[in-house]
């Protein structure tokens, strides 16, 4: 235990950085509950003075007695007059942070026996993880930090915290949602896409992916089958055979998904007609008045994916949900692909009966979506943010596209990319016996960060030549340069500029 002069062992114990995004106040004050709540500091011993740890930390004296202060505040540290700061006494009395000890194996469960879904062992995520520490990273769904409406953000957040609104938010809203946020989907998201719904056909859920989870899970059960697009959303197939559904893959040609192939016996179709997911191509008129016609006439129920449809595209069609007259069109969008996909808000349009039951199962899975988060959004999108910044995307990212393709066809002129107006990414076909799994590796060690395709085929095994390029996270100089690499990484070498 180190004593209150022991100054190495003190500054040991509180690491502060200037890389890690967090006040410096901040990282005093977790460091110090830390050390409390591991029973690193005896109740016994006096912290160091705010002069002399600031002086070993390299920080402002006045950036140590803020962090001491509201220490005091928050009830783990107590002043002594003339003899310092000590942890309060009242902290150490739960329990200390229980030690993990290795059990024998005679002791050892066996979950994977005891489950019922075989979670682990469905198709895991794109390895992205870490893309934003590579030079070109050509992945899909994240942010562009360069790009992200920084002032705007906080200036919603800000709001969202005066006093006013915190009575707003606070309360346990049971299986409501924030009805200005209701309002705003209503009035500047959906009339994009031709959809116009009542407050009471509309719910929030933590993005699209959870929006799929409510509905397999509320409407299908094992048995069910559902048509899919061939290649497809990985995890909406995955979501759906956790639910006990069997996905039953059909064709996609340059018109989108073959609707005279879907088998009469599904009775759902998944599918994805603004920008066919992966390779953008969006569902012709022709197939979405058969798809609609065919849902009429199974008793079919028809789930549209919005994806990658909020930005401004070329010919930008509106969402088959706007062509229903039935009521069998449930149409899932996100916010993820505009604002941010670590916010997780998303929605889910249906007829109010239904709107119904699925708030009721959500109020058992989650209750409902942050509430802070809600008004935050909502009042991102009443002060036109939002209209703001998908302008802003869909400028960077039409150029950012332009500029793949030709560097593609400059330095992978083997490779065939798909035609198709927007998007935030772009669907390409390598020469024969190409295994994009090998070259995402080969690429990985240039720094290039690519997504082989195979996951998106129900049967990846036999569709090795494919790989998905997004655009929305790397900046247009460094895309001509990042195509070099991924050339160079597949075996070709790049021309002289």
């Amino acid at each position: 235990m180190p004593t209150r002069n022991d100054a190495a062992i003190w500054s040991g114990l509180f690491r502060i950085s200037t890389d890690s995004g967090q006040t410096l106040q901040a990282q005093i004050r977790q460091a110090i509950v830390a050390a409390i709540l591991d029973r690193q500091i005896a109740a016994s011993m006096p912290l160091p003075s705010c002069r002399i740890l600031a002086e070993k930390l390299g920080v402002a004296r006045g950036t140590v007695v803020l962090a001491f202060q509201q220490l005091v505040d928050q009830g783990f540290l107590i002043a002594k007059e003339r003899r310092g700061h000590f942890v309060n006494p009242e902290v150490l009395t739960s329990p200390a942070k229980p030690t993990q000890r290795q059990q024998p194996a005679s002791e050892m469960i066996d979950w994977k026996a005891r489950r019922q879904v075989p979670a682990t062992e469905l198709q895991s995520p794109s390895n992205q993880v870490n893309w934003i520490k590579y030079s070109y990273p050509f992945v899909y769904g994240q942010f562009d930090p360069a790009l992200f409406p920084t002032a705007e953000w906080r200036e919603c957040n800000r709001m969202a915290l005066a006093v006013l609104e915190i009575r707003n938010w606070a309360a346990d809203m049971v299986d409501r949602d924030d009805p200005l946020l209701i309002e705003q989907i209503q009035a500047r998201l959906l009339p994009r896409r031709g959809i116009f719904a009542n407050p009471d056909e509309i719910i929030v859920t933590l993005g699209a992916q959870n929006a799929l989870y409510m509905l397999a899970t509320l409407l299908m059960a094992k048995g069910s089958k559902v048509a899919m697009e061939e290649p497809g959303y990985p995890d909406a197939r995955s979501i759906f055979n956790l639910a006990g559904a069997e996905t039953v893959p059909v064709r996609v040609d340059a018109e989108g998904i073959v609707a005279d192939e879907v088998p009469a016996d599904c009775g759902f179709v998944f599918v994805t007609p603004s920008h066919h997911c992966p390779t953008m191509v969006p569902l012709s008129t022709r197939r979405r008045q058969q798809l609609l016609a065919d849902a009429a006439e199974r008793d079919r129920i028809v789930i549209e994916d919005g994806y990658d449809s909020q930005l401004l595209d070329d010919a930008p069609q509106q969402a088959l949900k706007s062509l229903d007259r039935t009521g069998r069109v449930i149409y899932v969008g996100s916010m993820s692909k505009t604002l941010a996909p670590g916010l997780r808000i998303g929605y889910i349009v249906a007829p109010a009966d239904l709107i119904a039951e699925l708030r009721a199962l959500r109020r058992f899975m989650l209750r409902h979506p942050p509430a802070n988060n809600q008004r935050a959004v909502a009042l991102f999108l009443s002060l036109g943010h939002h209209e703001a910044l998908v302008r802003r995307l869909s400028a960077a990212f039409g150029e950012r596209r332009r500029r793949l393709i030709q560097a593609v066809n400059a330095f992978l002129p083997e490779w065939r990319a798909t035609d198709s107006a927007g998007g935030a990414s772009v669907w390409l076909e390598g020469p024969p016996g190409m295994d994009t799994c090998a070259l995402s590796e080969a690429a990985a060690a240039r720094s290039v960060v690519i997504e082989p395709g195979k996951r998106f085929f129900a049967r990846g095994e036999r569709h090795t030549q494919f790989m998905r390029l997004g655009i929305s996270s790397i900046a247009l100089q460094h895309i001509e340069p990042g195509i070099r690499e991924l050339a160079t990484a597949a075996g070709r070498r790049p021309a002289a500029a």
